[in-house]
């Protein structure tokens, strides 16, 4: 039977992988990789970077297919993400039947941790779901944005006795729950800290573990034109960006 590994490679240090990972990676014999394009090609680069540098069986190879299109401006946001994900599960689907033997292990490299924001294992179950490919799969967690964005700003994730809120910027937009008073923010496109109480604190990280990692701290008053600024330019330069942060609202 076919084996899939969905292996967490880390937030973008290739010292990041974990040693459970490098097992992991040499036990593959074909790598799945979506491509999406000129802008992030260096991602799938340091994807390459990790097998060349980690892997030490012969034989193994990698396999490329274009990512499909996702429509942005779709007023339904979910219907939108599921057609998404839909179209990746028979782009993988095809790969797999393609590209893996019967008795092959495929693998898909994940940044961060697969389990946080990351669509990979619900694609993957699409595919089972459809039967049309006999596998069997495993995760193997990884260090994420999270970990390495606080590890790089020298914090616990939450204070004492407080608990600890994982969001989107599109849904801090919204506004967040009574009562937090700690929470991490991914995906924010739209900068949507300059929503909230300009007394918080926020701990801002974007390229983490890479040679671009760019780290700003201090009160949202003092420090949200410069992230924002800093986004902009970072994002003309590069094509892309990724960013987390960890919002700490005042105590009362």
């Amino acid at each position: 039977m076919r084996k899939i590994l969905v292996i967490g490679i880390g937030a973008g240090d290739p010292d990041y992988i974990t040693v459970q990972a490098i097992n992991a990676l040499n036990a593959v014999d074909v790598f799945f990789v979506i491509d999406k394009g000129e802008e992030k090609e260096d991602l799938v680069a340091l994807r390459k970077h990790l097998c060349d540098k980690y892997i030490r069986k012969a034989g193994w190879r990698i396999v490329e297919a274009r990512d499909p299109e996702r429509d942005r401006k779709a007023p339904a946001y979910e219907a939108a993400v599921e057609d998404w994900y839909e179209k990746r599960a028979l782009i993988f689907e095809r790969m797999m039947l393609e590209e893996l033997g019967d008795d092959g292990c495929g693998g898909f490299l994940v940044w961060g941790d697969p389990t946080l924001y990351d669509s990979t294992i619900r694609i993957v179950e699409l595919i089972r779901k459809r039967a049309r490919v006999d596998f069997e799969y495993e995760v193997i967690p990884g260090i994420s944005s999270v970990q390495a964005l606080v590890a790089k700003h020298r914090l616990p994730i939450n204070r004492i006795g407080e608990a600890i809120h994982v969001t989107t910027g599109r849904k801090l937009a919204e506004g967040l729950p009574e009562g937090v008073t700690n929470a991490v923010v991914m995906l924010d496109s739209q900068n949507a800290f300059r929503t909230v109480d300009p007394e918080a604190e926020i701990h801002w990280g974007a390229y983490i573990g890479t040679a671009n990692e760019i780290l700003i701290s201090g009160r949202l008053k003092d420090v949200a034109p410069a992230i924002e600024a800093t986004r902009a330019q970072a994002r003309e330069k590069h094509g892309w960006i990724m960013d987390t942060y960890l919002l700490r609202y005042p105590r009362k």
